[in-house]
């Protein structure tokens, strides 16, 4: 009896061990954390992300308007940080970190901001829409991105590809849309200072 008593005891144990290893498992994300980075020329360029999935839905015109900015990913902000100074749309940029918001557009390109504080898209909310006007005014820079329709990625992804390894190609893809832009990491400018110092 006392060796049943035991053998219960210790299947409890096992069983309640079992069930707080269960409760503490947590489902997988369904906008999974995802970062690229990528070295051209002298500089690391790193973008942190979260990747959401389209599962069925109409992403671009219906969940995400045309014309009205969007953190182009989910969950936090989407950040892009440069090691170096670099040029992006014609202006020159800091080394840091600046979140990317894009304004998506129903037909021709869409635009593209690097917002100077790395801010959250809900920094910019107000009555429940992005305030259009503090966005713009906190951009580092806006520019126009080349933009194709065509063909399905199922999960929001980005991609750096070094090129030369002078000038970066950053392309954002997800549902129908690819949105890429040109990163200028001046190498040629930063070889003639390094020289003129000797």
């Amino acid at each position: 009896m006392k060796q049943l008593k035991t053998l219960m005891g210790a299947l409890a144990l096992t069983l309640f061990t079992s069930l707080a290893a269960f409760a503490q498992l947590q489902s997988p994300a369904l906008s999974p954390a995802a970062s690229v980075s990528q070295v051209v020329g002298f500089t690391k360029i790193n973008i942190d992300y979260s990747s959401p999935a389209v599962k069925g839905r109409t992403i671009f015109g219906e969940i995400e308007k045309f014309g009205v900015s969007w953190r182009a990913g989910a969950n936090a902000q989407t950040v892009i940080e440069f090691s170096t100074g670099v040029s992006v749309g014609g202006k020159n940029l800091r080394a840091g970190k600046y979140s990317i918001f894009m304004t998506p557009s129903q037909n021709g390109d869409w635009t593209v901001h690097l917002n100077n504080k790395a801010a959250s898209v809900f920094t910019y909310m107000k009555d429940g829409k992005i305030d259009e006007e503090a966005l713009a005014k906190d951009d580092a820079v806006s520019f126009p991105a080349k933009t194709s329709k065509g063909g399905m990625t199922e999960r929001l992804t980005y991609t750096i590809s070094a090129g030369d390894n002078k000038t970066a190609t950053v392309t954002m893809a997800w549902e129908n849309y690819s949105v890429s832009f040109p990163i200028d990491t001046q190498v040629d400018q930063k070889l003639e200072q390094f020289k003129s110092q000797f």
